[in-house]
């Protein structure tokens, strides 16, 4: 078992709800739903395998990696069943779960995520990039990636604070993420999730589009659709609207 860093917070008889970060952050890229949520949900933070103070074993991983890792989580804090956000790589995995672990999840929140994130090739370019040169690079260009332009200019020290975090892990770790992301494809079996699911989009999100989670809706039965003003960590750039529509949703 890969030994995951986790915080729990909130009421010990609470639902639990399990939040799931995305390539190159941590547990604390929730910061913004973190204390809200657990005033009603007995909250369930952590860092994905290669990420923060979570363990790095050794690479290849699958997406199936990601998924057992959240089960033996849950069976490790003796959780029978959770609601799970996840939000790009974290919705990937919140799709395999829906797919794979039906009978552990509640509700499901796909944020800023697709069925299929970008092209191999380009992942496959990033993940030798980081091996062979570190993370500043890729450091570097995130914000662009994460975040519209007008957030930049005017919540500068959120965006220093999440691109800090990305300069400490492991390079190895993101690019395991990075070759993770370029072998999956749940495209044809996400028509089998069968919990109630929202689907969230970053109306300028470049990396996961508002057709990515169209598609998702369209094959999850069921499943609600919306849009927030925001790029891709919509999360962090429309806090209060994110977090309204997840507490809307998992009441």
């Amino acid at each position: 078992m890969t030994t995951l860093h986790y915080e729990l917070a909130g009421p010990a008889d609470a639902p639990v709800v399990v939040l799931s970060n995305s390539l190159g952050t941590t547990l604390e890229m929730w910061a913004p739903q973190a204390e809200v949520l657990a005033r009603t949900f007995r909250v369930l933070r952590y860092d994905a395998r290669g990420h923060g103070r979570s363990e790095l074993p050794p690479p290849p991983y699958a997406i199936d990696d990601y998924g057992r890792d959240v089960l033996a989580l849950l069976d490790l804090l003796d959780i029978e069943r959770a609601h799970f956000v996840g939000l790009s790589m974290g919705g990937l995995t919140g799709q395999w779960l829906g797919i794979h672990a039906s009978t552990r999840i509640d509700k499901l929140v796909l944020s800023n995520t697709a069925a299929c994130i970008g092209k191999p090739e380009g992942w496959r370019q990033r993940s030798e990039l980081v091996r062979s040169r570190g993370l500043d690079e890729v450091a570097a260009s995130s914000p662009a990636r994460w975040f519209t332009e007008a957030f930049i200019a005017t919540h500068q020290p959120s965006v220093d604070a999440l691109t800090a975090r990305l300069r400490t892990l492991s390079p190895e770790g993101y690019a395991a993420g990075c070759d993770v992301l370029a072998r999956t494809d749940l495209g044809d079996q996400i028509e089998r999730i069968t919990c109630p699911t929202l689907v969230i989009a970053g109306e300028h999100d470049p990396v996961t589009t508002v057709a990515d989670a169209r598609f998702m809706a369209d094959r999850i039965r069921g499943a609600q659709c919306l849009t927030v003003n925001a790029s891709h960590l919509s999360n962090v750039e429309a806090a209060q609207a994110f977090t309204e529509a997840v507490l809307d949703f998992l009441r």
